[in-house]
């Protein structure tokens, strides 16, 4: 996996001088001060969400997240100079999205996607949610 360190990114290469939520597509978009653009679907976001409930508290604990298709991000909060803490529609709200880790989700968007989509069929699980008596998409 390639990390910021590769790209000789520094850290305030790696702030976003834009950031657009588009609820509608569900899609966050960043854009950074060398032109570099990268779309993150709301989904994608939430299934590499940073946080211990999504990653776990050690190497190889992380959950696997399932049925998050249609999740759309209800607010982003300024943490400091060096993250957003992103809120779902599903109510997880506990991930710090660091600037350089949104930077490297958007440098790794096709490696990491493949790898996620890959571990949903191992686990023969789908991207699409059990709409009965849960979660239903907005809209």
């Amino acid at each position: 996996m390639t990390t910021l360190t590769d790209h000789n990114t520094t850290f305030s290469e790696a702030i976003p001088v834009e950031i657009n939520l588009n609820r509608e597509a569900r899609t966050l978009e960043l854009v950074y001060t060398n032109g570099e653009r990268h779309t993150l679907s709301c989904e994608y976001l939430r299934v590499h969400s940073p946080s211990a409930e999504v990653r776990g508290h050690g190497h190889g604990e992380g959950v696997l997240q399932v049925g998050k298709k249609f999740v759309n991000i209800n607010a982003l909060e300024p943490i400091g100079n060096y993250a957003v803490k992103i809120a779902f529609d599903d109510g997880h709200d506990t991930g710090l999205f660091s600037w350089t880790y949104l930077l490297e989700l958007g440098r790794q968007h096709e490696t990491m996607w493949k790898i996620y989509l890959d571990r949903l069929t191992e686990a023969g699980a789908k991207r699409e949610p059990n709409l009965i008596g849960r979660w239903k998409p907005n809209g």
